[in-house]
């Protein structure tokens, strides 16, 4: 009888020539567990989506409250939903005075889409300006502003106007010009090898924006909805954007994203043309009860307040000769190997060793700790144990 395994490789669309095929029986917490029983520690939470980790009672109670009443209903935006009201009023009461309006959508990329629609509908411009080693998407639109030029190479020409400057570099800054729509930046860089920005530079990017009459966007995608310790990053800068991306944990572990910006500026998408964004399945109930759901969660639980606990036993556990060191925030971090170290065939071992773990898009010398926020001391210990046993083997 033909495997799952090989009707996957026949069926399902690749993105690589060398996917993981890891057969999944069941998930549970921060585990999952292979269809002979075996358990693995999932330390990437499907890249910062299940901040809940795997079948938590109340998402679960949550999606199956929701299911029951209604699912898909009509286009987004023509009928009164109660999961996207109450969501969208949940999450505006957390954020700054001027994000007070919330435009669901189904992903990241289609949120940073719609953010930059709507800032050259504001500003009547085309032009952007994004950072080397930035992740944001792979629709055109996101495509255009990735920070790599391989990445882009096989689809071009994409969005013309876009110019990629380095992050951390005030110097780039003076190249914003008064004919740019928006500057779109990660408050944390997460495909570099999570690059937090010194000193003041996104105070700076935020000034330069100001200066010229852009919309500075923030994509909070991986970072947002309390990983890195608040419920977004941008609070450890001090810094408010003009629009904000969301996406990943964002539904709670269903397909959920969105933008959100002032009222006023997302009026902009409602007239000259009407239905300036429009999306079929975006704010879906079924992800929006969900994402409500498990950010109640993690605020009555405190989880927020934990990742940066967490943070500091994984500093003080990750003590080996072959580790660099450490960036990052809260249960956002990067493990920077020594000089010489292979990290693919690390990953490779550790997940013989029962961990789930990967490399960041754009960083060759480091592997990514990122959790579900529920992780436990215990577990926390416990996948310390297991990455410096995989390094020993190493030798």
């Amino acid at each position: 009888m033909i495997s799952n395994r090989q009707l996957f490789m026949r069926h399902v669309a690749q993105t690589s020539d060398s996917s993981l095929q890891f057969e999944i029986e069941r998930a549970e917490g921060i585990s999952f567990f292979d269809t002979t029983g075996k358990p693995y520690l999932d330390l990437v939470s499907g890249v910062s989506v299940s901040a809940l980790g795997h079948g938590h009672p109340a998402v679960v109670k949550a999606v199956r409250d929701q299911a029951g009443r209604y699912m898909h209903t009509m286009v987004y935006g023509e009928f009164v939903q109660s999961p996207q009201v109450e969501y969208a009023e949940w999450l505006t009461k957390r954020l700054p005075a001027s994000l007070d309006n919330i435009f669901f959508v189904n992903s990241g990329s289609e949120a940073i889409d719609g953010a930059m629609k709507l800032a050259k509908r504001k500003s009547g411009r085309g032009d952007f300006f994004a950072f080397e080693k930035a992740y944001h998407g792979g629709t055109q639109g996101a495509l255009s502003i990735l920070g790599d030029a391989r990445g882009r190479s096989g689809y071009l020409p994409l969005l013309p106007g876009i110019k990629h400057i380095r992050f951390n570099c005030e110097e780039d800054l003076e190249l914003i010009h008064n004919g740019v729509a928006g500057v779109i930046v990660e408050p944390i860089q997460a495909e570099a090898g999570i690059i937090e920005p010194a000193g003041s530079f996104l105070t700076k990017v935020r000034t330069k924006c100001d200066e010229v009459g852009a919309l500075l966007i923030l994509d909070e995608i991986q970072t947002g909805m309390g990983r890195t310790g608040r419920l977004m990053a941008f609070e450890h800068y001090n810094v408010v954007p003009d629009i904000l991306c969301l996406a990943k944990a964002f539904g709670g572990g269903m397909p959920l994203g969105a933008f959100v910006a002032s009222k006023e500026l997302m009026n902009k998408l409602t007239f000259d043309p009407p239905l300036g964004h429009i999306t079929t399945f975006g704010g879906h109930p079924v992800s929006c009860a969900a994402g409500l759901a498990a950010q109640k969660v993690i605020e009555e639980e405190g989880l927020m307040e934990r990742t940066l606990l967490m943070e500091k036993r994984y500093r003080s556990g990750l003590k080996h000769p072959l580790i660099k060191k450490i960036r990052g925030r809260g249960l956002f971090l990067a493990v920077v190997l020594e000089q010489g170290v292979d990290v693919s065939r690390f990953i490779s071992k550790a997940f013989e060793n029962g961990l789930v773990i990967d490399q960041f898009l754009f960083s060759d010398d480091s592997f990514r700790i990122a959790p579900p926020l529920i992780i436990s001391d215990e577990e926390v210990d416990d996948s310390i144990h297991r990455v410096l046993e995989t390094l020993n083997s190493l030798s």
